[in-house]
């Protein structure tokens, strides 16, 4: 039961009222705010009615159901807060139902420079174009104008060029709690070598699917020495025959012999 908490329904439990919240919610909740709307009327001295222990443990307690159920979803942790979100392998279907949303994908050149500051920031506009090579204005005007970047100060560098670095919308677009569970660069190399030696392989044998490993075999040639001419004669009608001496290398009418 949630103790004393105010309540217009009494027998409400707080199970139930954490599925409420977090259902309800359209940001991710974070733990600030659950006890802020649990302990609100308690003074400085009394104990919380509802400790963050007692969240978790209750999420995790949630979860354990929907897993029990073969629900299609859970609560997880993104942004910094909790939130309802669908199960991986339904994303495909999921995918379907937004897909023209899906149409508003961040282009390559944003993905780059959004990459750049998530592992440099805070970074400044130059550093960035000195990475990629090309200018940045446009690609950082549409990072801010998604809420993906945010600027977060200025540098003590000449000129004082503007800082940028990631913000809470960008855990939340790329399903992550905090910026530690990024991959490391050396794993995205990893991870991108075996998908280029994968490809690799699928062109190869795409290319050339009657090659097979032969290492250990050797020819062998269909008949007598490999060095041995072939012995089959030409009739002058265009016939193959047998040769006309077995074995003299003689010709017809050589010697006066002949094949009778």
């Amino acid at each position: 039961m949630i103790g004393d908490l105010p309540s217009e329904s009494p027998g409400i439990d707080l199970k139930s009222v954490l599925e409420a919240m977090i259902f309800a919610a359209d940001e991710p909740v974070s733990l600030k705010q659950l006890d802020a709307i649990f302990n609100e009327q308690l003074e400085g001295s009394q104990p919380p009615l509802v400790s963050a222990e007692e969240v978790r443990r209750t999420i995790a307690e949630l979860n354990g159901e929907y897993e029990q159920q073969r629900r299609a979803y859970r609560i997880i942790q993104v942004g910094g807060g909790y939130q309802f979100a669908t199960r991986q392998e339904f994303a495909e279907w999921v995918g379907k139902l937004y897909k023209e949303k899906g149409k508003r994908k961040l282009s390559r050149a944003a993905l780059e420079s959004l990459a750049i500051i998530a592992y440099r920031q805070p970074v400044t506009k130059p550093e960035i174009e000195a990475i990629r090579g090309v200018n940045a204005d446009y690609v950082l005007h549409t990072l801010l104008e998604r809420g993906l970047v945010t600027i977060t100060g200025r540098a003590s560098t000449v000129g004082r060029p503007l800082l940028y670095g990631t913000t809470r919308e960008f855990l939340k677009h790329f399903g992550v709690n905090d910026l530690s569970d990024l991959p490391k660069p050396r794993e995205i190399e990893e991870i991108m070598q075996e998908h280029n030696l994968e490809t690799e392989r699928q062109i190869l044998d795409t290319e050339h699917p009657e090659e097979i490993d032969t290492a250990g075999e050797q020819e062998v040639p269909p008949t007598g020495s490999p060095h041995e001419p072939s012995r089959t004669e030409v009739s002058p009608e265009g016939l193959l025959r047998p040769p006309s001496v077995e074995g003299t290398g003689q010709q017809e009418g050589e010697e006066g012999d002949s094949v009778q």
